[in-house]
C-alpha cells in the first residue's frame, strides 16, 4: 500500500479538456496510484479526445447548464457504477468573446452563465451524485489563490470563484448531516492552461507572477494537481471545508526589492 492509499479507489472527474487541463494531471496521478477514473466532459468531441488520452476509461457527456442532462448523467453512471470514493469538479467558463470590459460593465447574462457553470454546477452535481459517493468520499474543486485582489484582467471570474469558495463550506456542512463526505478547494496561482489562454491579458499577469514568485518560476499545473490528489486521498481525512492555496509563495513576495526597483526607477 502506498502512502496515499488510493489503489482500487474510484473517482469521478468533471472537466478534462486536454493534456494541459489540471483535471488531466489529477487523473494521470490518480491512475499512477492505481485508482480508477471515470470522466464527464461537456461534448462528444471532447469525449473522443479524452477516450484517447485514457484508454478503457468510462467517459460520459453532460452540459452542466442543463438540469435534465445532469439527471440523465446520474442515471447512466448509476447503471454502471455503484460507488465513488471522490469527485473532482474542474469546471469553469466565462464569456470573453467581446473582450475584457471594466467590471462595472459586466453583463448580467454573461455573469449569471459563469456563475451557473463555474459555481452552481458544484451544487448540482454534488446533489445528483450524493447517493453514489462513499460515506468518506472527498470532493475537490478548483478555485484561485486570491479572490480579494482586484486583478482586472481576470475579469468577473474572481467574484465567482469567491462564491465557489463559500459554496465549498456550505456543502461540507450540508453533507455532514448524513455522511463524512469532505469538500475542499485547491486554489492555485496563475497556470498555463488552455482555459487561461482565452482570458485577455492573462499572459502578462502570468509573466509577472513568474517574477513575484520567490523561486522566479511559475507554478506548474502538475503542482496544483498534486495538491488535489492529496485532498482526494484518505491521508487528508482531517481537512474539510478548506481552501488550500498553492502559489509557490507568490502572495508573500509582492514587495520584492528587485520588482520595486524596476517600477520606481
Amino acid at each position: 500500500m502506498t502512502f496515499l492509499q488510493l489503489a482500487q479507489k474510484r473517482f469521478l472527474i468533471f472537466g478534462v479538456a486536454n493534456r494541459k487541463s489540471i483535471a488531466w494531471h489529477i487523473a494521470r496521478m490518480l491512475r499512477e496510484e492505481q485508482a480508477e477514473t471515470v470522466f464527464v466532459v461537456r461534448d462528444e468531441k471532447t469525449a473522443d479526445q479524452v477516450g484517447k488520452l485514457f484508454a478503457e476509461a468510462g467517459v460520459f457527456v453532460c452540459d452542466v447548464e442543463q438540469d435534465e442532462q445532469i439527471t440523465r448523467l446520474r442515471a447512466e453512471i448509476g447503471e454502471k457504477y455503484d460507488r465513488f470514493d471522490g469527485l473532482v469538479h474542474s469546471i469553469a467558463f466565462a464569456d470573453f468573446s467581446n473582450g475584457l470590459r471594466p467590471f462595472h460593465e459586466t453583463g448580467k447574462k454573461a455573469f449569471l452563465q459563469a456563475v451557473d457553470i463555474s459555481c452552481f454546477s458544484l451544487v448540482s452535481i454534488s446533489r445528483a451524485f450524493a447517493g453514489l459517493l462513499d460515506k468518506d468520499a472527498s470532493v475537490v474543486t478548483i478555485s484561485i489563490s486570491t479572490t480579494s485582489m482586484a486583478s482586472e484582467n481576470y475579469g468577473y471570474m474572481a467574484p465567482i470563484k469567491a462564491a465557489l469558495d463559500s459554496t465549498v463550506i456550505f456543502l461540507a456542512k450540508s453533507f455532514s448531516h448524513f455522511s463524512n463526505v469532505r469538500f475542499n478547494a485547491v486554489a492555485p496561482s496563475l497556470l498555463k492552461t488552455s482555459a487561461s489562454a482565452g482570458i485577455p491579458g492573462y499572459l502578462d499577469s502570468y509573466l509577472f507572477a513568474e517574477q513575484v514568485i520567490p523561486r522566479k518560476s511559475a507554478l506548474t499545473t502538475e503542482e496544483a494537481a498534486a495538491a488535489a490528489v492529496f485532498l482526494l486521498s484518505p491521508r487528508s481525512s482531517g481537512i474539510n471545508a478548506q481552501k488550500i492555496i498553492v502559489d509557490a509563495g507568490m502572495s508573500i513576495n509582492y514587495f520584492d526589492k528587485d520588482i520595486i526597483g524596476k517600477v520606481v526607477r
